[in-house]
């Protein structure tokens, strides 16, 4: 959950109308209520190990879950249960979001739904992972004829809502029975949809990237009309459609092979610098300078000097934000009497982010595997580029400048996950 989120939850479980008992009337369901406590035998475990590189998504199952190609999703605080926070050394409870609750899920069990808790928690330590796991059991033991399956994402990476690498292991699960999930069968409900009193959206963009049906709490368990929402954020529909990938045809993109020369690549992070040289520049004998690998920039300027003396041309593959940053290329090339020649990666900060998400956390599996794997490079990077870049001029000692935008490349399938709703923070 956001900051800019904190107690929305509760305060929209307080305004939404609903039959019967008021919330202060629900039944709270305590660690020392011995009729649910450990001393009642559960059919709920957590599995081992947790999912991800990082052992970031924790899973476990009530019972004994069958696959189904019908899933019944559900979001967990403010959906299933109240988002409220537990108090320092009070014993584990919950309260159920409305007393319907219980009903509808056992109801949409016995028409066949395969149910699945898919929950995003903000949990910093080992000691509040802990503190929160010790509450599930309790909301398992009140459910003890409804078999569910959760997940719960506990970093912000690819688990976390709205990425679905959550739905992915889902997926993988149930392929290992031969069940492959029925999307328009399927639904997600969730009270992060965007609405004016929600935290977030992350619910309804999670629906939207998956390619399932999503409605609200309110609207699936009371029965209520939809609610107006907005998406903030980034999406890749806005972006332009007719952006030309190299401005200028001419003169060539590469002149003809007489003598060496330097090419200073300019631009954010992910804007498909390196995959831009592979595809122009790698067959053309260029040599590859990237502080990715040699992780210093006196690494670089050695490794460019090196190329330039044995007779190669060279791109150096950098962000080189600014003109200081720059100029010791430009003064490689004048040292070497060659030509140094600068292209300009365009895009803005939010395209930047976006594309490192994906490469981190949504790339096909086919794809991923073919892939040097790419870590996520931290926000700061972006925000640190932003802060001090100089636009390349042909006044630094360039013999031109030219300007690429990016325009994504892939199959089908990479350019539909490409297209979804990728974030790991805000609303």
């Amino acid at each position: 959950m956001s900051k800019a989120g904190k107690g929305s939850t509760r305060k929209r479980a307080r305004e939404s109308p609903e039959p019967g008992p008021s919330p202060k009337a629900q039944k709270l369901f305590p660690l020392f209520d011995k009729s649910r406590s450990a001393e009642t035998p559960s059919a709920f475990r957590w599995l081992a190990p947790a999912l991800g590189p990082r052992r970031s998504c924790l899973h476990a199952v009530n019972g004994d879950p069958k696959p189904s190609a019908k899933v019944a999703a559900f979001d967990l605080d403010g959906c299933l249960i109240q988002g409220t926070f537990a108090k320092k050394g009070a014993p584990p409870s919950f309260e159920w979001w409305r007393p319907i609750v219980p009903k509808k899920l056992k109801q949409a069990h016995d028409e066949g739904y395969s149910i699945v808790v898919i929950t995003n928690q903000a949990l910093r330590t080992q000691a509040l992972i802990d503190a929160w796991k010790k509450k599930i059991p309790l909301i398992a033991n009140a459910l003890a004829d409804v078999p569910f399956r959760l997940f719960a994402a506990t970093e912000k990476d690819g688990y976390r809502k709205p990425i679905p690498g959550i739905w992915y292991e889902l997926e993988r699960i149930f392929a290992q029975d031969g069940v492959h999930i029925d999307l328009a069968a399927s639904f997600f409900i969730g009270d992060a949809a965007g609405r004016p009193n929600d935290h977030s959206s992350t619910d309804r963009k999670l629906a939207l990237n998956i390619g399932i049906p999503f409605q609200t709490p309110e609207e699936y368990f009371l029965g209520l009309p939809a609610a107006k929402y907005t998406l903030p954020g980034f999406n890749v529909s806005s972006l332009p459609t007719d952006a030309p990938r190299i401005e200028l045809a001419e003169p060539p993109l590469l002149p003809a092979p007489s003598s060496p020369e330097v090419v200073v690549f300019v631009g954010y992070p992910a804007l498909g610098k390196t995959s831009f040289f592979r595809a122009h520049f790698g067959d053309a004998g260029y040599v590859h300078v990237n502080q990715d690998t040699l992780k210093t920039r006196d690494k670089c300027v050695k490794a460019a000097e090196q190329a330039l003396a044995d007779g190669h041309s060279v791109v150096v593959d950098n962000t080189n934000r600014d003109k200081a940053t720059r100029k010791h290329y430009i003064a490689l090339a004048k040292k070497h009497k060659v030509p140094a020649r600068c292209i300009y990666f365009a895009g803005s900060i939010e395209l930047a982010w976006h594309n490192n998400l994906f490469r981190a956390f949504a790339l096909p599996p086919a794809l991923a595997a073919a892939e040097p794997k790419r870590d996520l490079v931290p926000y700061g990077a972006f925000t640190g580029f932003r802060a001090d870049f100089e636009e390349p001029e042909v006044a630094e000692g360039f013999v031109e400048v030219r300007t690429v935008n990016f325009v994504f490349e892939g199959d089908e399938e990479a350019r539909r996950r490409w297209g979804m709703w990728l974030q790991i923070d805000g609303k």
